[in-house]
């Protein structure tokens, strides 16, 4: 296979399963999607990732979405050179915690009140129990195929109908912990119609990535966010948008900014921490006036708000509203895409590629894909080959059918012709 050509990584890889599980921190590093070994990072720059071996790759995982500004940004380095040379982490408050809600919330106006935590998965599961805090619920409604981190009630399986309470699909995750999680299809109007008639009164929220990046990407039809926004207000539901991935990527108010939308929650992530580990979630002030000390909702974090993670996130955001790169990146995305449609129409290869402004994933299917049932329906083969046959020539694509791929301001037009220009090569490949 074509990873053993690249021996210091594959050498990496062998100690580092001695010391790791699997040899990785997180799942979808190892590989297991498109099989052979992980390339290992020895450095990144702009747009590019350097392995152990000297390889040089145009990278579209793009950190999984924060480095929309490219690696190792100039004002984003400063900024945390300086911030870590007062001090790594206080244990309390900052100004820097303050500049970067400034920020948030001015760019995104569902959000008149943020939390910083962590990570995205600390975000998510905050925002789950202020929802049941804030109304006095217990039921939230997912949908199949969003991921919202290992949050244990949030790891469930889509059950056969739509009022099939969720099970859980990992190992070590009662069934308690998921007994009131309801699994909806994404898109799906009639289903989300039939659960509100049936248990409107005992819904605390609905929880959702309003472009989904986790079983590739997905666009929400008109209609379902419509729908979603009309039930919850009828019934009394809070409204949560995941936009770890989207915001601040589509627009600089996220997604639902470019859909002119207003969620009650909004969970944030990645690109509002410039790369370093942060999470936040945020929303209606009568909402976020719950949580402790405030009010009565539990939620603490050692290192909410540190002070290095806010920095390069204040710096990432400030370059993002002085110099807005929104149009230039959905001009690039739309010709890498039609690019890409070329390729495979010219080699008969069945695809389908979906695109939101700078996230887009390339599907190896002939029918559209709208949810996970038709996202399932990928040859997971045939995108492996395809994986491969672009890493040998300098394209790091996400190791996985199922995720989305990212564009950062770093690359340029000629980039995209580059990666046109390697996936005709590649397409031939997968035949």
């Amino acid at each position: 296979m074509s990873s053993q050509s690249r021996p210091l990584s594959a050498a990496a890889f062998e100690k580092a399963r001695g010391l790791i599980p699997g040899g990785v921190n997180s799942p979808a590093r190892a590989f297991g999607a498109v099989g052979g070994n992980p390339i290992f990072v020895a450095r990144a720059s702009g747009p590019y990732l350097y392995d152990l071996d000297g390889n040089r790759y145009l990278d579209f995982i793009q950190s999984w979405g924060p480095m929309i500004l490219g690696h190792a940004h100039p004002a984003v380095v400063e900024a945390a050179i300086s911030a870590v040379r007062d001090g790594s982490s206080y244990g309390a408050p900052c100004e820097r915690e303050t500049e970067l809600a400034e920020l948030v919330t001015a760019a995104i106006p569902s959000v008149e009140m943020v939390r910083f935590v962590s990570s995205g998965t600390e975000a998510a599961m905050s925002a789950i129990r202020l929802a049941r805090g804030y109304t006095g619920r217990d039921l939230v409604i997912k949908f199949a195929g969003c991921y919202h981190g290992h949050v244990d009630s949030l790891l469930v399986a889509a059950g056969s109908s739509a009022l099939t309470l969720g099970v859980p699909n990992s190992p070590g995750v009662p069934v308690g912990c998921t007994r009131d999680t309801l699994v909806l299809q994404y898109n799906d109007v009639a289903g989300l119609a039939e659960v509100f008639a049936a248990k409107g009164d005992q819904i605390a929220g609905v929880i959702l990535e309003p472009v989904v990046g986790n079983m590739g990407l997905i666009e929400p039809t008109a209609e379902f966010r419509k729908e979603l926004r009309r039930l919850t207000r009828h019934h009394g539901a809070l409204l949560i948008y995941d936009e770890v991935m989207t915001g601040f990527r589509l627009a600089f108010g996220g997604a639902q900014a470019l859909y002119r939308d207003t969620p009650d929650i909004t969970v944030l992530g990645k690109i509002i921490g410039g790369g370093y580990p942060v999470g936040a979630y945020g929303g209606r002030a009568d909402v976020m006036k719950k949580i402790l000390p405030a009010g009565p909702v539990f939620q603490a974090g050692t290192l909410s708000g540190n002070p290095v993670a806010m920095a390069a996130g204040v710096a990432t955001l400030t370059e993002l509203k002085r110099n807005p790169p929104y149009a230039r990146l959905e001009q690039m995305g739309a010709d890498l895409v039609n690019g890409l449609k070329q390729a495979a129409t010219a080699a008969g290869v069945p695809h389908q590629v979906n695109r939101v402004g700078s996230m887009w994933t390339f599907f190896f299917t002939g029918q559209p894909v709208t949810d996970f049932a038709s996202a399932m329906t990928s040859d997971k083969a045939r995108f492996a080959k395809f994986f491969w046959a672009m890493m040998d020539r300098g394209f790091y694509l996400p190791c996985s059918q199922f995720e989305a791929a990212f564009l950062c301001t770093a690359m340029t037009d000629e980039h995209m012709n580059q990666t046109v220009a390697a996936a005709r090569e590649a397409m031939k490949e997968v035949v």
